[in-house]
């Protein structure tokens, strides 16, 4: 927190603690575990050195099932819920947008982190009344379904979020509110409350790139953004080199000038814009890095995929049975045979699955390098990490 405010950045909220558990083998691949959740939950607060009492707002997993809300409910009264005067405040954001899959952690982060700023803790919607399935007098544990002011606590305001895989694998995440930290930084008319920019200060070295299709394109664009800054001294040097890094295009002309000021930076714009030399200052010409291969993790398969290939691509088939000729004391399956054949039922078994989508990456790369495509970096997604691993000859 004490790096992020020196160098200039906006905190909305900080992660106070943390923790990430798997189910292992319980009760089936789709059905949560109660124990689990709870053992994550305590794990998290250990990790933040806070007690159940110390969380004002839980945002739920909360897929609405039948079987997963009364496990993760249950989860919650029987560790949120337990020893507190106040009741802990529960929703979930899947009410207003659906489920984000991946995304769905996150987005609970992300409401979690604006209604603390906000003062507000939002209603979970379109909830005609709490489950029955559910003990709600086991624990002081209640469903925010209407949108009311956030409890006072006379503290730091906390929530946790809660996000769980199918795969059984449980995280939770505490999120705080530091009391220095301003909980509403706009007026009810809309403006500031108060300007808090750190001004142009670089208090930590800072990196300001600038490219351009030619090189007088080049010391151009560094002229222009030297006179830019100059003119508004309330910029930040760190917010300037991080939307000319993530928000402008690239071109093959290229430079970097590197400063722990703004006055050291300036004179390194400077020198770029008059074409000479600089201490803080590196230029120089992009060149192609070449292709990537990208190899899928399971779930890319699909009925006759490369199919078009077999039999009349000669560097396919060949490699097509070099990895039958490994995969043959494993699988008693034939490679051509399931990419060309009419029965799908080999899309709905993980042992045949797997090994095809291999074979079929690594043939796949071999056709692209015999015409002339050679990977300057390949990469992999689960058992793609496989594939890509044997094309760069691991």
């Amino acid at each position: 927190l004490s790096d992020a405010r020196r160098n200039g950045h906006e905190v909305l909220a900080i992660v106070r603690g943390s923790a990430v558990n798997q189910d292992g083998a319980s009760n089936g691949l789709t059905a949560p575990n109660g124990p689990s959740q709870q053992r994550v939950i305590r794990q998290a607060l250990a990790s933040a050195r806070l007690t159940t009492a110390d969380v004002d707002v839980v945002e739920a997993h909360g897929t609405g099932t039948t079987l997963g809300d009364p496990i993760e409910a249950q989860a919650l009264l029987a560790t949120y819920g337990q020893e507190r005067d106040e009741p802990l405040l529960l929703g979930s954001v899947k009410s207003n947008i659906g489920h984000t899959q991946a995304a769905a952690g996150v987005a609970g982060v992300i409401k979690m982190v604006l209604a603390m700023r906000e003062g507000v803790v939002p209603a979970t919607l379109h909830v005609d009344e709490p489950s029955p399935h559910i003990d709600w007098n086991s624990g002081a544990v209640e469903l925010a379904i209407e949108s009311r002011p956030w409890p006072a606590v006379g503290r730091a305001r906390r929530s946790a979020v809660s996000s769980f895989g199918i795969s059984g694998t449980n995280a939770h995440v505490i999120i705080e509110l530091p009391e220095d930290l301003p909980a509403e930084s706009v007026e009810p008319d809309g403006e500031a409350a108060e300007d808090r920019s750190p001004g142009l200060v670089a208090s930590d070295v800072v990196v300001w790139t600038v490219s351009g299709r030619s090189k007088g394109a080049l010391a151009g664009q560094a002229a222009r953004l030297a006179q830019h800054v100059r003119a508004h001294a309330d910029l930040d040097a760190a917010a300037v080199g991080w939307s000319l890094a993530a928000t402008r295009s690239t071109f093959d002309q290229r430079a970097a000038v590197v400063g722990a000021t703004v006055a050291e930076l300036l004179a390194g714009l400077d020198a770029l814009s008059a074409g000479t030399p600089a201490g803080n200052l590196v230029t120089g010409t992009a060149s192609g890095t070449g292709a990537v291969f990208v190899f899928p993790g399971q779930g890319a398969q699909s009925a006759r995929m490369a199919a078009g290939l077999v039999g009349r691509a000669p560097v396919f088939d060949a490699h097509l049975a070099e990895c039958q000729r490994a995969l043959a004391p494993y699988l008693d399956v034939d490679l051509g045979s399931v990419l060309t054949g009419e029965d799908e039922s080999w899309l709905e078994r993980v042992e045949v699955v797997q090994p095809v989508l291999w074979a079929v990456g690594v043939a796949l790369a071999a056709v692209w390098q015999h015409a002339g495509v050679t990977p300057a970096a390949v990469v992999g997604h689960s058992q793609g990490e496989i594939g890509a691993a044997c094309v760069a000859g691991i």
